[in-house]
């Protein structure tokens, strides 16, 4: 494996976290205020509005992160032509893996290093979800209580 590719492959993913993480804190932090104001809503209404919201946010934050991926590939000139490098990393982040497109040999580790940081912030993303999730959703009630 080229170092190079370990090189950018570990810059663009430490560039993906930090985006990553300064959308969750905000957002998790802003999610938190919001319940505190909807709490006399409807409870369905109120579980649907807020992860209309999460989710927007989220999918915002991993095309930003694609995004990131997508500039590199065109920087180190990965991709055949630089009108595919944004589909190839997105290919790559999401794991897909179609294999339509190829990266130049010389890149070729960037494409493990892509899958790995989408994985991994999808986790990310998935237990700010479930966070969320559980303080929007009430607890539930006891027999005694019901």
């Amino acid at each position: 494996m080229a170092h190079g590719a370990i090189l950018f492959g570990l810059l663009a993913s430490m560039a993906n976290i930090a985006v990553h993480a300064s959308i969750m804190g905000p957002m998790s932090w802003s999610a938190h205020r919001t319940l505190r104001s909807v709490r006399r809503m409807n409870e369905r209404v109120r579980l649907v509005l807020v992860m209309m919201a999460v989710v927007t946010v989220l999918m915002a934050a991993h095309l930003v992160e694609v995004l990131i991926w997508g500039l590199f590939y065109i920087g180190l000139e990965v991709a055949p032509k630089a009108e595919d490098a944004f589909y190839l990393a997105f290919v790559n982040y999401t794991t897909l893996g179609y294999g339509d497109i190829l990266p130049v040999a010389q890149w070729r580790a960037l494409g493990p290093f892509a899958a790995m940081n989408g994985v991994l912030l999808f986790g990310w993303s998935t237990a700010v979800i479930f966070d969320i999730l559980r303080r929007v959703t009430p607890p539930p009630r006891s027999p005694a209580q019901r």
